[in-house]
C-alpha cells in the first residue's frame, strides 16, 4: 500500500524533540568555563600538566563523558585514539588524541552518527604555547555542545551509534579531524552523518549586528572523493546540489523548520566552511563520508585568534563574557534533533539509480536497506533545491514508477524509514554508472 505524503519531516521525530529535554543553557556555560579555566588547550601545551594545557582539558573531556555513561548504565564508553602529526605548525611533530564518548546503539554497531567540536584553543601567534588562549567561543562552545548533546541522547536509545567527540589539533592543520577520519576508516564504520561544530556560541558580530536566531550550516556540493567516473556520472545527472554532505544539510533544514520551538533558521550555505577556510569535517569530505560544519549566523574576529589585549579601546580574545547560552543552547538542540532523527533511522540507500529518458513516467529502483521498514521516495521540479514532493513505499518494495513525472524536468532521491518514521538523508538517483 503506497500513499503520497506531502510534508517536510516525519511527524513522529518532530514530537521527540518536544518531549526531550532541553539543552541547559547553564550547563552548557558551565562547560565552557571549566574549559576556558585550563588556561591554554594549545595542541602543542603540556599533555600531562594536570592544571594547566592541552592534556587537563582532554582527561576532564573524558571525565564527563565517563559521568555521563555511569548516569546511564555505562552506555557510554570513552576510548582516545591517537596518532604522531607533523608539519610547519607542529614541527618537532605532536602526539593528537581525540576523546571519544561512544554510545552503542540497538542495531549495526558500525552504523554511526558523529557530533564533534575541537578542544585546542591559540592566541594570534599559531606557535604561542604558553600565553593564555581561553577559546570560549572557539571552541569550547563546540565541545560543551557534545557533552551536552550526550547528557541528553544517553538517555535515550537509538538504533545506530552516536560518537560524541572532542578532537585535538584543529588550529595546528586539522589534525583531529584527520585522526578522526582515520580511526573511522580503520574501524570499519559507516558513517551516516558527522556534525561538526565550531564557533557556535557568540551572536554579536563584528560589525555590531545580533544574530541570534540562525545558524549556518555548510555542506559540499561535489563530493571531495569521487573519482573521475563519478564526477562525469554527477555532472550528466544534475547531482551538484545533492550530493551525500548536501542531503545532510537539507535534513537540518528540514528539521529547523519542522520544529520551530528550537528557535534557529537554518542558513543552507553551499560551500563545504566559510570562505577560504576549513575545519574539522573536511578530512571526513576527504574520506568520503557526509560531513557538515555548523557555525554561528555572524562572527567577531576580533574574538577569534586573538591575543588577550585592549587597543584604543577595542578589546580582543575569545572570552567566556562573549558568548550567549541561550542561542548555544539552541544551536544544541538542533544538533540533538538531527542525531535523533539520523541515529533512529535506517543507512541511506544505496544504488538508487532513475531512468525515464524516452517517456513521460520515472522509473527509481534502490538496493534493500536491512531494518527498513519503508522508503521514501521524493522528487521536485528541476529549478528548486527542496524537496516538494514524496510517496512512501513498503519495505517489500526496491522500484517505483512515478507516472506522468518527467525525468527531465525533475529530481529524484530515495531515503530510508524506521518504524518510528525517523529517515536517512536522501541518496539522490543519477544516472546508473555504464556496463562494460
Amino acid at each position: 500500500m503506497e500513499h503520497i505524503v506531502k510534508y517536510l519531516l516525519p511527524i513522529p521525530a518532530a514530537l521527540l524533540i518536544a518531549a526531550a529535554p532541553a539543552p541547559d543553557p547553564t550547563a552548557l556555560r558551565a562547560s565552557v568555563s571549566k574549559l576556558v579555566s585550563f588556561g591554554t588547550r594549545h595542541t602543542l601545551s603540556s599533555p600531562t600538566d594536570p592544571k594547566r594545557g592541552i592534556g587537563a582539558a582532554r582527561a576532564w573531556v573524558a571525565s564527563e563523558f565517563l559521568r555521563i555513561g555511569k548516569g546511564c548504565g555505562g552506555c557510554i564508553t570513552v576510548d582516545q585514539p591517537h596518532a604522531s602529526f607533523q608539519n610547519a605548525r607542529a614541527p618537532q611533530g605532536v602526539d593528537i588524541v581525540d576523546v571519544l564518548g561512544i554510545q552503542k546503539g540497538t542495531g549495526d554497531p558500525n552504523h554511526v552518527v558523529i557530533v564533534a567540536g575541537h578542544i585546542d584553543s591559540r592566541v594570534t601567534d599559531v606557535m604561542n604555547v604558553t600565553s593564555d588562549a581561553p577559546g570560549a567561543n572557539d571552541d569550547a562552545s563546540g565541545v560543551a555542545l557534545v557533552i551536552e548533546a550526550a547528557r541528553i541522547l544517553s538517555r535515550e536509545k537509538h538504533e545506530a551509534t552516536i560518537i560524541y567527540a572532542a578532537l585535538s589539533g584543529e588550529e595546528q592543520g586539522l589534525f583531529g579531524g584527520q585522526l578522526l577520519a582515520n580511526t573511522a576508516k580503520a574501524r570499519g564504520w559507516h558513517v551516516a552523518a558527522m556534525l561538526n561544530n565550531d564557533i557556535v556560541g557568540n551572536t554579536l558580530g563584528i560589525d555590531g549586528r545580533v544574530v541570534a536566531n540562525r545558524v549556518r550550516v555548510f555542506s559540499e556540493g561535489i563530493p571531495a572523493s569521487a573519482d573521475p567516473a563519478a564526477l562525469k556520472l554527477a555532472r550528466a545527472s544534475g547531482a551538484e546540489d545533492d550530493s551525500p554532505s548536501r542531503a545532510l544539510a537539507k535534513t537540518v533544514g528540514r528539521i529547523a523548520t519542522a520544529t520551530p520551538g528550537i528557535g534557529l533558521e537554518a542558513l543552507l550555505v553551499r560551500r563545504p566552511d566559510r570562505f577560504g577556510r576549513g575545519g574539522d569535517h573536511s578530512p571526513m569530505l576527504d574520506a568520503g563520508f557526509p560531513a557538515i560544519r555548523f557555525s554561528v549566523g555572524v562572527e567577531n574576529y576580533d574574538a577569534q585568534h586573538q591575543d588577550l589585549r585592549t587597543e584604543n579601546g577595542r578589546i580582543y580574545g575569545d572570552t567566556i563574557d562573549r558568548m550567549d547560552f541561550p542561542y548555544l543552547a539552541r544551536v544544541t538542540a538542533l544538533n540533538v534533533a538531527t542525531l535523533r532523527q539520523i541515529a533512529d533511522a535506517p543507512p541511506a540507500p544505496e544504488g538508487v539509480f532513475a531512468a525515464g529518458a524516452l517517456g513521460t513516467d520515472t522509473t527509481i529502483n534502490w538496493k534493500a536497506v536491512p531494518g527498513a521498514t519503508g522508503y521514501r521516495v521524493r522528487w521536485r521540479r528541476a529549478d528548486k533545491s527542496e524537496w516538494e514532493n514524496a510517496k512512501d513505499f513498503p519495505s517489500t518494495v526496491t522500484q517505483a514508477v512515478l507516472k506522468t513525472i518527467i525525468v527531465d524536468d525533475n529530481f529524484v532521491g530515495v531515503s530510508a524509514l524506521s518504524t518510528n518514521g525517523a529517515e536517512s538523508i536522501v541518496t539522490f538517483a543519477g544516472l546508473p554508472p555504464p556496463k562494460h
